[in-house]
C-alpha cells in the first residue's frame, strides 16, 4: 500500500516520507478499512513534533479516516466487508499506525457506520472533532431546554457542537472572532452569535439569559476564557474543555464552589468506552435525521501529507484539512 510515515520527530517537510509499505491485517476484534480520506487535526501535528509520542520505529500519522471495510478480524460482530465507515483515534492512544495510508487495521470500537448521504471527504471531518463535541455536550446528560455556550463556534469542534446542541433541543450561544466565522456559526444553527473581539460577551450573555447565566460551556480555550466563564455560568453549570494555551491557569476555587460548577478537562482517548459508544450511536442518528454542515478547509493528495500538516500549523483555516487516500 501507499503510505506516509516518519521515523523521527520534527518538521513535516523534514520527516514525513511517502512510499510503499505492507498493508496491515485485521487482528481479532479489528476491521481493516480501505481508506478514501484521512484528515489532519492539530493534535496530529503536535504528535509528529514529538509531544506525547508513542515509542515505535515507524509511525503513520493522522487520527481520523473514512473508507470501506475490506477485512474483518475474528470476533467482530458489528461490521461486515463492504460497509462505509468513519473512524477516530487511529494514530493515538498508543497506536503507531494512523490514517495517512491506503489501509488501516483498527479496533472495531473506534469505527462507526457512515450514512450513504455523507461522502468520504465530509465523513472524515467527523472523527475527533465530532466525538469531542458530543462528549462535551452530553457527558452529563440531556441538554434539552438548557442554554449552551460554544466558544469557537466556527471551529472544527465548535461548529459540530452547535449543530448537535440544536438537534438535542438546546438554546445555543456561539462566540467567534470574525464576521465570516459568525456566518458559519449561524448556518450551523446558533441562536445568538457574539464576536468576542468587538462585543462584551458576558454582558450580552447575561442579558440574553435574563441574568440567570448558562448551563454548559463547550470550551476551546479554558485559561483565556475563564474570567468570562465565571461571569456567565449559572448555578450547577458545567464547563467541558478540551484545550488551553495556558497549561496552568489560576482557578478561583471559591467562585466555582459558590456556583457548584463542574469542570471536565477532556482527553478523548481516555473517555469511558460505553460513553463513546453512545456518542457514536447518537452521531449516527443526528447524521441520518437531516443534512449537516461539514467544513472542509483544503484537500491534499496522500503524497502531499506534509503540506497538509503545514496548512494546519499555519492556523487560520476554516474547517478540516483533508488528505485524499484514494
Amino acid at each position: 500500500m501507499k503510505a506516509v510515515w516518519y521515523e523521527r520527530c520534527g518538521e513535516a517537510a523534514d520527516v514525513l516520507v511517502h512510499g510503499d509499505m505492507e498493508p496491515p491485517q485485521a487482528r481479532p476484534g479489528e476491521v481493516r478499512v480501505r481508506l478514501h480520506a484521512s484528515s489532519v487535526n492539530p493534535a496530529d501535528t503536535v504528535l509528529r513534533r514529538g509531544a506525547g509520542q508513542v515509542a515505535a520505529p515507524r509511525i503513520i500519522p493522522n487520527s481520523d479516516g473514512a473508507g470501506v471495510i475490506d477485512q474483518v478480524g475474528a470476533g467482530v460482530t458489528r461490521f461486515c466487508v463492504g460497509e462505509r465507515v468513519w473512524l477516530y483515534n487511529g494514530q493515538r492512544n498508543g497506536r503507531a499506525f494512523g490514517t495517512a495510508a491506503q489501509y488501516i487495521a483498527i479496533d472495531e470500537r473506534l469505527v462507526t457506520p457512515l450514512p450513504d448521504s455523507v461522502g468520504f471527504v465530509q465523513g472524515v471531518t467527523l472523527g475527533i472533532p465530532c466525538m469531542t463535541a458530543w462528549v462535551c455536550l452530553f457527558m452529563d446528560g440531556p441538554i434539552e431546554g438548557r442554554t449552551v455556550v460554544v466558544t469557537g463556534g466556527a471551529g472544527a469542534v465548535g461548529h459540530y457542537a452547535v449543530q448537535l446542541a440544536k438537534w438535542a433541543g438546546a438554546r445555543v450561544i456561539a462566540t467567534v472572532s470574525s464576521a465570516e466565522k459568525a456566518d458559519i456559526a449561524r448556518q450551523a444553527g446558533a441562536d445568538l452569535v457574539i464576536d468576542y473581539k468587538t462585543e462584551p460577551v458576558a454582558d450580552i450573555v447575561m442579558q440574553a439569559t435574563a441574568g440567570r447565566g448558562v448551563d454548559r460551556i463547550v470550551e476551546v480555550e479554558f485559561g483565556d476564557n475563564l474570567a468570562t466563564s465565571l461571569e456567565i455560568l449559572a448555578n450547577n453549570a458545567t464547563i467541558a474543555t478540551y484545550a488551553s494555551r495556558n497549561a496552568m491557569p489560576v482557578v478561583p476555587f471559591d467562585r466555582l464552589k459558590g456556583k457548584n460548577v463542574t469542570i471536565h478537562a477532556l482527553r478523548l482517548p481516555l473517555m469511558p468506552p460505553a460513553l463513546c459508544r453512545k456518542g457514536q450511536s447518537q452521531i449516527t442518528q443526528w447524521l441520518e435525521s437531516g443534512p449537516r454542515l461539514h467544513l472542509v478547509a483544503a484537500s491534499f493528495p496522500l503524497a502531499a501529507t506534509a503540506a497538509a500538516h503545514q496548512a494546519v500549523e499555519r492556523g487560520g483555516k476554516l474547517g478540516t484539512v483533508v488528505v485524499d487516500c484514494s
